[in-house]
């Protein structure tokens, strides 16, 4: 019997321990229980990250889903975590194509119930790393379901949340953070873990700034994110970021300038959600400010972008960044920990899903009012842009019609001969224009028409001169096309037409022509060459124009002859024909190598072009966006070969191993000192080329041997300076308050300027008698006398943008860009940056003269 008892009490205890442990297995793991550790003791990775959000989503899936959208350069998972109420989680794709219909992107009605949709994007910038931690918390408490607060938010909202938008630009910081840190930080701000090494982790792979890329698209990151981003169009954006350790929290309201596109309601709730932020912060007695330093002006930014979609747009930014590390001892003697920064954000973003679910009625209906308005009635002087569409600008209308597909702007042509009154982008006046049928139109009347508004308006209205960043962006500037802005609306023809064909190869009636002949307009055109190029195909190019068959040729035109690819026999044809309609080139060809006016194919002016190879300088005192940009252009842009070289072993490498050096900007005091500049200038008397950007440039001025000097007020404009101020003796008396605006009197922030062009050159091959730049820097070179001054600044050259009063006279009569034979080789000077951000697509085939046509 005793026996008997034991035995049963066992069985019961046994039972009690199963239903303890199944009861545990089922328990929503916090952070700290899935992880190992509490968050803020140390960096999670981010394939730990992936895994916390995976386990909710699986551990939750009435409330998570969780998609991946795509991959990183280095093959990361992007993610989104979706996080709805058991009732809205199945209907997902319901509320998403409700929430399209609301904006007018597609038509229909909206049916059910309809939730209002925040969509929080954390880690942009790698090194801000706290927000990717804070979001594992924030994703915890809104599927928990013992957490009744955030159950009492998702009933009438949707959440989507990116955890990590820049996996690549995270990792490199968190990696190196773990190597360099002591067991638990040490908070002492001359600790190693406070110094990141070049390039530091706020980049992406290839070190371009992701939140300078939300209305350019141009890295694979922002193009997967921004097409998901599309389809769901919420109702409240916000982006968090960290800043310097120094600092407190910023939430908002933003400061001035405000983009003039953006209207009282978007205002308005931007404070609405500052006023929730202030509740949590004060409550919590942390320290905050508003109303400084984050302006809403342009358009690339993870607030503005959003906003220009009809969305609130917001930043938060935490203190701390790359700086922080796990503890950092500030100034005032507190200590800066990340726990203390994740609950920050953790409070920010708690705030933001609490303000959107308590007015989520209001915000749908001002959401439907907005894209309703947008449509019906668009803001702004102009309703309507006309782009030019003919042979020469076909390449570059390409490109801007399939920027417009992934921005979701729709477009369409005139499709009939006509005339109308509009604002000329290239002379910047208003005149009578004649249209052609097969011209470009943009209309105004369309959901998207503030951010067509914003993307092409000539001029953006600056409120205030206080902003950090560029000042124009004007697509048709960009872009290098011909467009006018016309203020009356204009019909739109959807019928395609052949600026959207295939190129002609296919139409060759020769089937084994003397010589194929390539135009050379566009980034396109330069694909071409360089595919060839890897091919083995020799390829010339014309320095002259020519005529042939009743057709004319401009300089730059690529002459593939038979002769000199012989051995390649057939294959010829093939290769060329397939790569022509692969980069959607107008090739034609001829059967004979004789011209009716020019230089016949066998002249000394139709030059072979040799495959280049190319090497481009990075490492400690290089801009790792500016080494970025040309790290890019060559990869994934055009796709040719490049080597990177590192300025810690420079001294070292031989350079008899590369034909092209490029010096993107940064300082280069160290790297190139007097003897290692005179072992690259002996580079170049040899025959090799050296490409000098930006600052590069700058350094390389009034050097020994280069011709490029800077430039320098002459003495009757510093006489003028004297006598206006002998005239007013209380205009030395400044005012402390305004240093901030009276420092911008000497700048010029990312204004759009005519530079006059010497067309015969080959650095200028493919364009016409001028080209529009985006000058950055107030560093101005006079005119050479021992070289060719390609691009100058002449008076009234200005077009758009912010110049400070100080600096207009230094920009006129200026270099910005030019080539100087030195020996056998030569040197070529870009002092405005064509590759700025991956966007200047103007400027792309400059640069490409200058890496494969200049010096050939």
């Amino acid at each position: 019997m005793r026996n008997n008892l034991k035995r049963f009490t066992a069985f019961i205890l046994f039972l009690l321990s199963v239903q303890v442990t199944y009861a545990q297995q089922k328990k929503l793991l916090s952070p700290e229980e899935f992880l190992g550790y509490q968050l803020g003791k140390q960096f999670t990775t981010h394939a730990r990250i992936v895994d916390y959000v995976t386990y909710l989503a699986a551990q939750q899936p009435n409330r998570m889903k969780v998609e991946e959208y795509g991959r990183t350069y280095e093959g990361r998972p992007l993610m989104l975590a979706y996080v709805a109420s058991d009732k809205n989680l199945p209907r997902l794709e319901q509320i998403r194509e409700n929430n399209l219909k609301q904006a007018n992107v597609i038509s229909g009605q909206v049916q059910g119930e309809q939730p209002a949709i925040v969509w929080l994007s954390y880690n942009i910038h790698g090194n801000e790393s706290v927000s990717a931690e804070a979001v594992m918390q924030v994703l915890y408490d809104l599927v928990n379901p013992d957490n009744a607060q955030t159950k009492q938010w998702l009933q009438n909202t949707v959440v989507i949340l990116d955890p990590t938008v820049n996996p690549d630009g995270r990792e490199r910081y968190v990696q190196w953070y773990k190597q360099a840190s002591n067991q638990g930080g040490n908070p002492s701000p001359f600790a190693w873990e406070h110094w990141e090494p070049w390039p530091g982790g706020r980049p992406n792979h290839y070190y371009f700034d992701l939140n300078r890329d939300w209305a350019w698209q141009t890295q694979i990151e922002s193009k997967q994110r921004l097409a998901k981003y599309n389809k769901w169009l919420p109702q409240v954006h916000a982006d968090f970021h960290e800043m310097g350790p120094e600092s407190p929290y910023y939430f908002s309201p933003a400061a001035k300038p405000f983009h003039e596109s953006i209207t009282p309601w978007q205002r308005q709730f931007q404070n609405t959600i500052g006023d929730y932020n202030r509740q949590y912060f004060d409550k919590n007695n942390w320290l905050y400010f508003t109303r400084e330093n984050f302006d809403l002006f342009y358009p690339s930014y993870g607030d503005t972008w959003p906003t220009f979609n009809g969305a609130i747009g917001m930043t938060y930014e935490q203190g701390g960044s790359g700086r922080a590390g796990l503890a950092y001892k500030k100034e005032d003697g507190d200590t800066l920990t990340l726990v203390d920064r994740i609950a920050h954000h953790v409070a920010a973003s708690k705030a933001t899903i609490q303000a959107t679910s308590e007015r989520a009625d209001q915000l749908k209906q001002e959401f439907a009012k907005y894209h309703d308005n947008s449509q019906k009635y668009p803001g702004g002087n102009y309703k309507a842009f006309v782009i030019r569409s003919d042979e020469r600008s076909r390449g570059n209308v390409k490109a801007l019609t399939n920027y417009l597909d992934d921005q979701g702007i729709q477009y369409g042509y005139i499709g009939k001969n006509t005339s109308a009154k509009g604002f000329n982008y290239s002379t910047g006046k208003t005149e009578r224009v004649k249209f052609d049928q097969n011209d470009l139109v943009v209309s105004m009347y369309q959901p998207k028409s503030t951010l067509v508004k914003v993307l092409f308006e000539p001029n953006a209205n600056l409120e205030d001169s206080l902003t950090y960043d560029i000042t124009s962006w004007a697509l048709p500037y960009a872009y290098g096309v011909q467009a006018f802005a016309l203020k009356d609306k204009m019909e739109v023809n959807s019928a395609t037409t052949n600026v959207n064909a295939p190129g002609k190869a296919s139409g060759i009636s020769i089937a084994k022509p003397y010589a194929y002949l390539a135009r050379w307009n566009s980034v396109q055109d330069l694909k071409f060459l360089t595919e060839l190029m890897k091919q083995d195909v020799k390829v010339r190019m014309a320095d002259k124009t020519f005529e042939t068959e009743g057709q004319k040729y401009e300089p730059g035109t690529l002459i593939i002859t038979r002769t000199g690819n012989e051995r390649l026999g057939d294959k010829l044809d093939a290769a060329v024909r397939d790569l022509a309609t692969k980069y959607d080139v107008n090739l034609s060809a001829t059967g004979t190598g004789f011209v009716s006016s020019g230089a016949d194919f066998g002249s000394g002016s139709v030059r072979y072009l040799k495959k280049p190879k190319v090497a481009v300088m990075s490492g400690e005192g290089i801009s790792p966006y500016g080494f970025g940009e040309v790290w890019h252009y060559f990869e994934q842009q055009i796709g040719y070969p490049i080597t990177v070289l590192n300025t810690s072993y420079f001294s070292n490498v031989p350079l008899h191993e590369f034909d092209v050096l490029i010096l993107p900007a940064g300082s280069y005091g160290k790297v190139l000192d007097e003897k290692t500049l005179e072992q690259v200038k002996n580079w170049v008397r040899a025959g090799g080329k050296l490409i000098a950007m930006e600052s590069a440039a700058s350094y390389l001025a009034d050097k020994k041997d280069f011709s490029l000097k800077k430039k320098t007020e002459d003495e009757e404009g510093d006489q003028e300076k004297k006598e206006k101020k002998q005239e007013n003796a209380y205009e030395n008396l400044r005012t402390y308050g305004n240093r901030e605006r009276e420092a911008l009197q000497e700048e010029v922030q990312g204004s759009v300027f005519r530079v006059d062009l010497d067309k015969t050159h080959p650095l200028a091959f493919g364009y016409g008698d001028s080209y529009f730049a985006l000058v950055r820097s107030a560093d101005t070179f006079s005119f050479m006398k021992d070289g060719w001054n390609v691009g100058v600044l002449k008076k009234d050259n200005y077009a758009t943008g912010f110049v400070g009063a100080d600096i207009k006279k230094q920009l006129q009569d200026a270099l910005i860009l030019g080539t100087q034979d030195m020996g056998r080789g030569q040197v070529v000077y870009l002092a405005d940056n064509p590759l700025f951000r991956g966007f200047w697509q103007g400027g792309k085939l400059m640069f490409g003269n200058a890496v494969f046509v200049v010096g050939q």
